[in-house]
């Protein structure tokens, strides 16, 4: 696999992380010979990584070949765990969906996709699954609109020319100017709606969460079955709730921010500040109105 890189640049971690890379949902156990094909590495190469992973406990041998252990896991929770944005979510996630009865969850971009890095679920069938770790391609999804809203012109053009690794192929797949202009509406509301998008029956609402510095690095959606729930309950009923809990996770993120280390209590963090009031509208919880 042909790779510009630097000369500190560490080929052997590359093709590991490939090998790691190849199980996707569906595809739980995969043999040698298959990975060797995705990854377009050598079978021996292959089955020294294999190995190696399995001694670390990464993987396993299986019927067929190799499937991955939960210690996998791991990996990605290190990242939410550093951000502590789990921690901090948490609580007002849980409130949201008590009162929507829907799912809701926290994403930051990667490259063109968006990645679920929390996530509070209620049990209802829908198109596509969804767990920490998920990715789609962020035009179509309302975080990803609204991530991309965030951004600087020239970050937002070397966002879009990395392909996406989502595996998925969107229902609708914007040209720029079309993106464009579906995200100048997205930066003077404040939120973003993505009405199927993505797939057939998902419909969904999201807005911006910010640090202390008013940056919008996460976004937070509500997601509901385009069958059971209309477009003006989303955006009447659901919308100001979700607004509500953003604003809340960013004082609550930037109070976190501000206080050093040591002195953190993650009960009192976690609960609304006394005295302080809560944000309303989307200047408080989405991006600037322009």
């Amino acid at each position: 696999m042909a790779r510009e890189t630097g000369p500190d640049f560490i080929e052997a971690l590359a093709r590991g992380l490939d090998v790691l890379r190849c199980f996707r949902p569906g595809q739980p156990t995969m043999t040698l010979s298959e990975i060797a094909a995705e990854t377009g590495l050598a079978r021996p190469t292959v089955r020294r990584i294999l190995l190696t992973l399995e001694e670390l406990g990464y993987v396993r041998g299986a019927d067929r070949g190799f499937a991955l252990t939960p210690r996998v896991l791991e990996l990605g929770m290190t990242y939410v765990n550093s951000l502590s944005m789990w921690d901090v979510a948490r609580p007002h996630m849980q409130r949201l969906v008590a009162q929507t009865n829907e799912s809701t969850s926290v994403a930051q971009l990667d490259g063109s996709d968006i990645v679920y890095v929390a996530r509070v679920a209620v049990p209802k069938i829908v198109t596509l699954a969804v767990t920490i770790g998920t990715r789609f391609p962020a035009p179509a999804t309302s975080m990803g609109k609204v991530l991309l809203a965030a951004l600087e012109p020239d970050e937002l053009t070397g966002v879009l020319a990395q392909p996406t690794r989502s595996g998925i192929t969107a229902r609708w797949c914007p040209d720029r100017d079309e993106l464009d202009r579906a995200l100048r509406e997205v930066r003077a509301r404040g939120w973003a709606l993505a009405d199927q998008d993505l797939a057939a029956g998902i419909r969904s609402v999201a807005t911006g969460v910010r640090d202390g510095d008013g940056r919008v690095v996460a976004a937070i959606n509500v997601t509901v079955h385009a069958a059971e729930t209309s477009v003006e309950r989303l955006t009447e009923e659901y919308l100001p709730l979700l607004l509500r809990t953003a604003a809340d996770i960013s004082r609550d993120w930037a109070l976190r921010d501000s206080v050093p280390i040591a002195m953190l209590d993650p009960a009192r963090v976690a609960a609304p500040a006394r005295g302080v009031p809560a944000a309303r509208g989307a200047s408080a919880a989405g991006l600037p109105a322009t």
